[in-house]
């Protein structure tokens, strides 16, 4: 496989200030950029069985967005903070000409509307280029999925090795800005679906506090734990996406945000966990003061009740979903695994729906069970894992998952190097990010930054510091494109 970083390398590995930049100075166009990374797309993305499949559809009318935002600036409009620059959107958001399928069938040939979170997109002058694919049904279906594996859009590829793992359930949106297919992306995470895809594909992720950005119009799982979130290659460009979709600003934090690292929250993998001690002595050593907990704090929750809750609360979000969807089709779970059983060759040819039939038959909310769930989970998460951690702290810092694992659709995932920081922060709702620690056996390693809830500012202002350090000292860098190779 010839590399791709050859063609197109400068639009392709330019920030989306780098590009606000350039428009405003005349030197190129927002036309000219959305062409560049169609075309890149085209040779990279989907030219074979062997490719990266991280794009699942592309919007017919980008090229007369950017057009049009060409024109406004010409004549001496700004559209807002986001004016000409390209996005893409997860295919479980939906959007005007774009599918939003979730990964599945089912879906097919349902109108799309602009979720909540798009129309801030369009208002703030982003040309919306296309979706996302991702695991299918954000990877709540089966116990032996494969991340980044939907039935209309194939598997997505690393573009550090196409042979491993773009995570999930955001796999597109990671693995396409690390791509440089679009300097900007939009995932959703439940639990892990935004830190991971960006710990494996080498980028910045930010999942903010539940509730903060809109979920309208976005196919759901589970109210108490979903969040939309912003992806690209460099915290300033994520902290831009977010002010847009969330309606908030950036202020100035009133102090240097105060970091501690949590000794004991391990991947489990011994070259991750060892990389992350360099990084911490490298943070320490320039300066940056970080804090140290050590023991005393729950190494794991119980999956199992997080599980309850998800099921229970997908039962009652998705069956209001898509009752109110637009278009003739699925109007239940239960109608979705009816015809998932119908259509099984399609939508079941590498793994069933085993969670969705749990979720069927759960109850929903209403149950004991479910309460009973929620309230031990959260008393894990809140009162046995971040508040002690984070008392007399801001942010607490951790390693993420390990390097990539290779994909399987024969025997599903084999994630199991991933720090208790993911569930931890999805099961309390509070925001998390993933930012770029280097490589490890030649793939990206993340680390998580966890803070309060509504405390993105603080938490972006802290992957900021951190972020200088690791580029000032070159400790990341951009993928590699090794072709896929065996295991």
């Amino acid at each position: 496989m010839s590399d791709p970083h050859s063609a197109s390398a400068d639009v392709a590995s330019a920030s989306a200030a780098e590009l606000l930049a350039r428009f405003e100075s005349g030197e190129t166009r927002s036309r000219e950029v959305v062409v560049v990374l169609r075309e890149r797309a085209e040779a990279i993305d989907s030219p074979g069985d062997v490719a990266l499949h991280s794009v699942a559809a592309w919007a017919e009318d980008a090229y007369e967005t950017a057009e049009e935002g060409d024109r406004a600036r010409a004549r001496g409009e700004s559209r807002g903070p986001l004016h000409g620059l390209p996005v893409l959107i997860k295919d479980n958001i939906e959007a005007r000409g774009l599918p939003g399928l979730a990964g599945s069938t089912s879906l097919r040939g349902r109108p799309s509307r602009d979720a909540e979170l798009v129309t801030r997109l369009r208002r703030a002058g982003a040309v919306v280029v296309g979706a996302t694919n991702l695991s299918q049904w954000a990877n709540i279906r089966s116990p032996h999925s494969t991340s980044g594996y939907s039935a209309t859009g194939g598997l997505v590829g690393n573009p550090w090795a196409l042979d491993r793992s773009a995570g999930g359930s955001s796999s597109g949106s990671g693995a396409a800005v690390a791509a440089g297919l679009s300097p900007l992306s939009i995932g959703t995470e439940t639990d892990g679906s935004i830190t991971c895809p960006a710990s494996l594909n080498g980028v910045v992720g930010l999942k903010p506090t539940v509730g903060n950005v809109s979920r309208e119009g976005v196919v759901p799982i589970s109210h108490s734990q979903d969040s939309p979130g912003p992806m690209a290659r460099c915290v300033d460009d994520v902290a831009r996406l977010y002010g847009v979709v969330s309606g908030t600003r950036g202020h100035d934090v009133a102090h240097s945000p105060r970091l501690v690292e949590a000794r004991n929250w391990r991947t489990g993998h011994h070259g991750t966990d060892a990389h992350f001690d360099d990084v911490m002595a490298l943070l320490r050593g320039s300066g940056l003061g970080v804090g140290r907990r050590d023991g005393g704090l729950p190494g794991a929750g119980d999956y199992d009740d997080e599980l309850t809750v998800m099921l229970c609360e997908l039962s009652d979000d998705m069956d209001a979903y898509l009752s109110a969807r637009p278009g003739e089709g699925v109007k239940s779970l239960a109608d979705v695994v009816a015809f998932e059983d119908h259509y099984a060759g399609v939508e079941q040819r590498y793994f069933g729906h085993e969670f969705f039939l749990r979720a069927v038959a759960s109850g929903g909310c209403d149950t004991q069970d479910y309460r009973e769930a929620r309230r031990r989970n959260v008393r894990w998460a809140r009162e046995g894992c971040l508040l002690p951690v984070l008392e007399g702290y801001d942010v607490v810092l951790a390693p993420a998952y390990g390097p990539a694992w290779k994909s399987d659709l024969v025997n599903g995932d084999n994630a199991k190097y991933v720090s208790p920081s993911v569930m931890a922060a999805a099961v309390s709702g509070w925001p998390i990010m993933a930012v770029p620690m280097g490589l490890v056996e030649g793939l990206p390693v993340g680390l998580t930054l966890v803070g309060r809830p509504h405390g993105e500012w603080t938490l972006l202002t802290a992957a900021r510091q951190v972020e200088a350090v690791l580029w000032r000292h070159g400790v990341v860098s951009a993928p590699t494109w090794r072709a896929a190779g065996r295991g």
